[in-house]
């Protein structure tokens, strides 16, 4: 089972993208933590009502972005999920960019089943060199009791070239064999770009029975193609008005995009 309590195959995780928070150059300080609580609340519900099997929230707007998380994207990211636990109806996860300590204490803090986050390897980026300690993440896992959290690797960084040369389908199979990743994403190279479908199969061939998904640019046109070879998909970009990755979630969007799916499944 990919995610605790959810039966689905091809399971599809629907993005709730937290506007910008405290200390970031986009906070609107005139709405300010209620204006963020409101736009969550209404980004998860229009997820649910089009019928999403899963949700992950994420701090995608905290832009530029940064390595480390500030406490107070994790303090008001866990006041916000926190105050809206009664209102989640599906299982969530959340991703706290680009922080995988971060990541597992605000999953701790709120009963989330999943993190995504980049955990291995070593990047030049927009945010500069980027480094990586799997090891110590999995220490603080068990140090903090969230050994029941389901931890899933990004193995293609977004905005950012790998240093290691090694073809991913390799990586992704050393990843599974040394870094005991629960499930493994394959991105395009930014939000709401896909990578190429003959990436995704090497993945997929590569690590056998653990589950692979789609992480970015998955939409109602080029779906069904991914999930020939995917055991399921993270989508963004393409459920929000317009297509715009800021933009608030479409009900409807959500509504046509699921309808599609579950004529493939």
């Amino acid at each position: 089972m990919l995610i605790e309590g959810l039966e689905k195959c091809k399971v599809i995780i629907g993005m709730v993208h937290f506007p910008a928070l405290p200390g970031f150059t986009l906070y609107d300080d005139e709405k300010g933590i209620e204006g963020i609580v409101a736009r969550v609340r209404e980004d998860l519900h229009a997820l649910q009502e089009g019928g999403i099997d899963a949700v992950m929230f994420c701090n995608e707007n905290d832009r530029p972005y940064t390595l480390r998380a500030d406490p107070a994207t994790v303090a008001v990211m866990a006041r916000t999920i926190g105050q809206l636990l009664g209102e989640i109806h599906v299982p969530f996860g959340v991703d706290v960019l680009w922080d995988p300590k971060a990541t597992l204490a605000v999953a701790k803090a709120t009963g989330a089943k999943f993190v995504r986050e980049i955990l291995t390897g070593a990047f030049i980026s927009d945010m500069g060199f980027w480094d990586t300690a799997v090891g110590e993440v999995y220490r603080y896992r068990k140090l903090i009791d969230a050994l029941g959290v389901k931890v899933f690797f990004n193995i293609s960084a977004e905005f950012a070239s790998p240093m290691d040369r090694r073809p991913l389908e390799e990586i992704a199979k050393s990843v599974v064999f040394s870094s005991l990743a629960d499930a493994v994403l394959v991105s395009g190279p930014m939000t709401g770009v896909p990578p190429s479908r003959e990436t995704l199969v090497r993945v997929k061939e590569a690590v056998g029975d653990t589950p692979v998904l789609v992480n970015t640019g998955v939409n109602q046109e080029n779906v069904a193609r991914f999930l020939e070879v995917a055991d399921g998909a993270i989508v963004g970009t393409s459920l929000k008005k317009g297509g715009v990755t800021w933009n608030p979630v479409d009900v409807e969007r959500v509504r046509a995009f699921m309808e599609r799916v579950e004529a493939l499944r």
